[in-house]
């Protein structure tokens, strides 16, 4: 049984595990760390150490194997005992003994063990996620440098006559006088085509207008049967928009009623009975319902406030 992964998973849990006849393994916590010459930073971590004095079994390790492996206690015992001891053996050959994620074990020359811890885990598990960063150092260049490197540039003087005396440039001189030349001529040229064209689109024009009047002329004056007038007669609007007073069982009630609107100068009408067998009676009639909903708002201010609005084509 390889018994490190069990001491590497309680070294994230106990500052201090026992290997019983080997020794123990214990954690220390060291907190963040800048390196000013390397440009590094390292997050907090436990140190591991290891004292070969403390031998003595405290049951963490032995219980812990138990209950993973699910072997009764003695057994998780007899395993440790069995794995410490190939450990002396591996030591005794081969000098050195490496434990997966915990360190490295050598003998020195006085026969005593000597422990060397992995850097590769970190087992405080508040720094979980932080790794060690190195940033590269920022060089910063002085202005009075700069100003000083802007003084040296020397500075170029051009000798106007000895440039003019240059025959290509004379010739080039000569190309962008007659270039522009070229480009007034072009544009003057244009101009003159643009009015061109202009006088003679005005002229088409012309001439397409007034054959289109002679041939509404002509139209007019051969139409020998002209169309008799039209004319049409609209039917009075339907109204369906109805304001009711009131609908009443007894048609003598709503005979009054109706009498009584009339007298207050509505435009009232009394309905055929309906299929309730009631009587209404309405102050009017209306196109619109803006119209009738504004007319229903007066009458339900000044004189009924049980008026209701009647949504219906009346026959």
């Amino acid at each position: 049984m390889k018994i490190e992964q069990h001491i590497a998973q309680l070294l994230y849990r106990y500052q201090c595990v026992t290997v019983p006849g080997f020794g123990a393994f214990l954690t220390e916590i060291q907190s963040a760390q800048l390196h000013l010459a390397s440009h590094s930073f390292y997050p907090p971590k436990k140190n591991i150490s290891f004292n070969s004095f403390l031998k003595n079994n405290d049951g963490l390790l032995a219980n812990h194997i138990a209950l993973i492996e699910k072997m009764s206690y003695d057994v998780a015992v007899s395993c440790i005992q069995r794995e410490v001891q190939s450990w002396k053996e591996k030591l005794e050959l081969e000098g050195a003994l490496q434990l997966k994620n915990i360190g490295v074990f050598s003998l020195n020359a006085e026969h005593n063990l000597v422990f060397v811890p992995t850097d590769q885990v970190n087992y405080l598990t508040s720094s979980f996620g932080l790794t060690t960063y190195s940033s590269p150092s920022i060089v910063r260049e002085s202005v009075e440098e700069t100003q000083e490197q802007q003084e040296e540039i020397p500075v170029v003087h051009l000798d106007t006559e000895k440039s003019i005396g240059n025959p290509f440039i004379k010739y080039a001189s000569i190309f962008l006088i007659a270039s522009g030349l070229l480009g007034a001529s072009g544009y003057f040229g244009n101009q003159y085509y643009q009015q061109q064209l202009q006088q003679e689109t005005l002229a088409v024009q012309t001439k397409v207008q007034k054959q289109v009047e002679k041939k509404i002329q002509e139209a007019t004056f051969f139409i020998q049967n002209p169309l008799p007038t039209v004319t049409l007669t609209l039917s009075e609007s339907k109204r369906p928009y109805h304001i009711v007073a009131g609908s009443f069982l007894e048609e003598q009630n709503a005979d009054r009623m109706y009498e009584e609107l009339l007298k207050l100068g509505y435009q009232a009408k009394k309905i055929r009975q309906n299929k309730h067998g009631l009587y209404p009676v309405i102050y009017g009639s209306f196109a619109s319902y803006t119209e009738a909903q504004n007319e229903l708002d007066k009458i339900k201010k000044s004189h009924n406030p049980e008026a209701w609005l009647l949504i219906e084509e009346l026959q």
